[in-house]
């Protein structure tokens, strides 16, 4: 394959086309394009251990509910007449404590979070980098935050973007990577610059 045909061939397959009328959908497939931006152009490695803590805490509950199922299919009603009642009422109680910590989890602890990149440099400290979103209900406006914490201080500096979707999205519902990538850029040398003036 020409190497002008393997370009294009590539190209065919980065562009994803959406509904752009539905809002979510939208904000995770330019979510997606920020996050490539993220490990691909920079080579940034991707740490999962935020949605790692999501996912241990689903198991939790899946687990208990499950345990409630074979409860119940290894000692139908008569047999278990006696212990039925303090199972039901822990499975219950531990499932809705889960849903609970989750919320939690989700509001306080992820924010919004999607990508989670790690930046090794050369004096082997690792910088952290989190991309957040968020689009109102019924509204056009991607709010962007780039946040970079520092290896070795530990400090954390975040910037802000809130453009309209239609400039990352074009008329058919495809997410142009190259807007995506440029805003992306813009806000990931602002941060940069910001660390080498202090």
């Amino acid at each position: 394959m020409a190497p002008k045909e393997k370009e294009l061939k590539d190209k065919e397959e980065k562009i994803v086309k959406i509904n752009k009328w539905d809002g979510s959908a939208v904000k995770n497939a330019v979510d997606d394009a920020v996050k490539e931006v993220l490990t691909k152009k920079y080579s940034y490695v991707e740490n999962f251990s935020l949605m790692d803590g999501r996912l241990v805490i689903c198991g939790i509950a899946v687990g208990v509910a499950m345990f409630a199922l074979l409860w119940d299919y290894l000692y139908p009603f008569p047999e278990s007449r006696q212990l039925l009642k303090p199972i039901l009422i822990f499975c219950v109680s531990t499932y809705f404590i889960m849903m609970g910590i989750l919320t939690l989890y989700t509001t306080y602890k992820e924010k919004g979070i999607f990508a989670v990149c790690i930046q090794k440099d050369s004096s082997k400290k690792e910088n952290v980098w989190e991309a957040s979103s968020y689009v109102a209900k019924y509204d056009d406006k991607y709010n962007l935050t780039l946040a970079f914490i520092d290896g070795k201080t530990k400090q954390r500096r975040e910037t802000n973007s809130k453009k309209s979707v239609a400039n990352f999205v074009d008329v058919n519902g495809s997410v142009v990577h190259e807007l995506v990538e440029a805003e992306v850029t813009r806000l990931h040398n602002s941060l940069l610059s910001e660390r080498k003036t202090k």
